[in-house]
C-alpha cells in the first residue's frame, strides 16, 4: 500500500466522520426545533393576557394560570437562593481550602451521589422531612428546600471546574501583592469564574423550573395565588401535567406547555448574553 492510497484512504474516512457529524449535528437541533415548534403550534392559540394575568376556574379547565406562574417563579428563585451559596461555598472550600484527600473524595462522592438520585425519591424525602417532620405542610419552603437539595451537585461541580479553569498565576500574583486567600478568591477567583458559575446556576435553575414530582409531594397543589413561603403552590409543570393526565383541558395543557417553554428560552438566551458580556468585559480589561 503506497502513500497515495493511505492519503486517499483518510481522505474518505474524513469525509465519511465530517458527514456523519453534520448529520448528528442536524439532528440534535431538528429534535429541539420539532419540539419546541409542536408546542408552540398546538398551546400558541390558547396564549392571551386573559390567560395569562386570571387565576384557574373549574380544577383549570378555564380561566389562566396566574397563580402557577407566581408559584414557578418563587419557587425556583428560592431554591437557587438556597442551593446557590452552599454550592459555590463547597467549591471554594475544594478547590482553595483543602488539598486533595479523603475528606475531598468523600465530599465528592457525596454530591456525586445526590445528582444520581432519582427524582421520586428527592420527593418522598421532601414529604417526609420537611412536610411531616418539620411539620413545615405542603408549601413554598418545603418545595424550595426539596429542589434545593436536588439541585445542589450540579452548582458544586460546574462551580468547581469553573473555579479550577482560573491560572494559578492569578492566584500568584495576588498573594505577592500582599492579598489574603479571601482576598484572592473574591476579588481574583470568583470574578474570574463568573461565568462559568452562573452558567451552573442556570443549568440547575432549568432543573428546577421543570421539576414535577418532587413538587408534587412537598409544595402541593394548589390553584389559589400565594401569599407566603408558607403557602402550598401549583407549580406550571405541575399543572401541565395534572391538565394533561386526566383529561381536564387539553388545550389548556398545551398552553401553559407553551408558557413554561417559553419561560425557559427566556432564561437560557438571557443567561447566554450575559455571559458574553461579561467575558467580553475581562477581555477588555485585560
Amino acid at each position: 500500500m503506497n502513500a497515495y492510497t493511505t492519503s486517499h484512504r483518510s481522505k474518505k474516512e474524513d469525509r465519511i466522520m465530517l458527514a456523519l457529524l453534520r448529520l448528528s449535528a442536524f439532528l440534535a437541533v431538528a429534535i429541539l426545533v420539532f419540539i419546541v415548534g409542536y408546542i408552540m403550534v398546538q398551546g400558541f392559540p390558547v396564549l392571551n393576557l386573559g390567560f395569562l394575568l386570571s387565576s384557574p376556574t373549574k380544577m383549570g379547565r378555564e380561566g389562566g394560570i396566574l397563580p402557577s406562574i407566581v408559584g414557578t417563579v418563587v419557587l425556583t428563585l428560592l431554591s437557587a437562593a438556597i442551593a446557590t451559596p452552599l454550592g459555590v461555598g463547597t467549591a471554594i472550600f475544594l478547590t482553595e481550602y483543602t488539598r486533595e484527600g479523603t475528606f475531598s473524595k468523600v465530599i465528592r462522592f457525596g454530591t456525586e451521589s445526590l445528582a444520581g438520585i432519582p427524582s421520586i425519591i428527592f420527593g418522598l424525602f421532601g414529604f417526609l422531612f420537611f412536610v411531616i417532620r418539620l411539620n413545615m405542610g405542603w408549601s413554598i419552603l418545603s418545595g424550595a428546600l426539596t429542589l434545593a437539595s436536588m439541585i445542589l451537585p450540579t452548582v458544586v461541580r460546574t462551580s468547581e471546574e469553573a473555579i479550577r479553569t482560573v491560572p494559578d498565576v492569578y492566584r500568584e500574583i495576588s498573594f505577592a501583592l500582599g492579598g489574603s486567600r479571601w482576598q484572592t478568591v473574591t476579588s481574583v477567583v470568583l470574578p474570574s469564574a463568573l461565568p462559568g458559575i452562573v452558567t451552573g446556576i442556570i443549568l440547575a435553575i432549568g432543573r428546577a423550573v421543570g421539576e414535577t414530582a418532587a413538587v408534587i409531594f412537598t409544595a402541593g397543589s394548589s390553584l389559589r395565588l400565594p401569599q407566603s413561603i408558607f403557602d402550598p403552590v401549583r407549580t406550571l409543570p405541575v399543572h401541565f401535567y395534572i391538565l394533561a393526565r386526566e383529561g381536564i383541558s387539553i388545550e389548556n395543557a398545551y398552553g401553559t406547555a407553551a408558557v413554561l417553554m417559553i419561560a425557559v428560552l427566556l432564561v437560557n438566551v438571557s443567561a447566554y448574553l450575559i455571559i458574553n458580556r461579561v467575558a467580553a468585559r475581562r477581555l477588555e480589561r485585560r
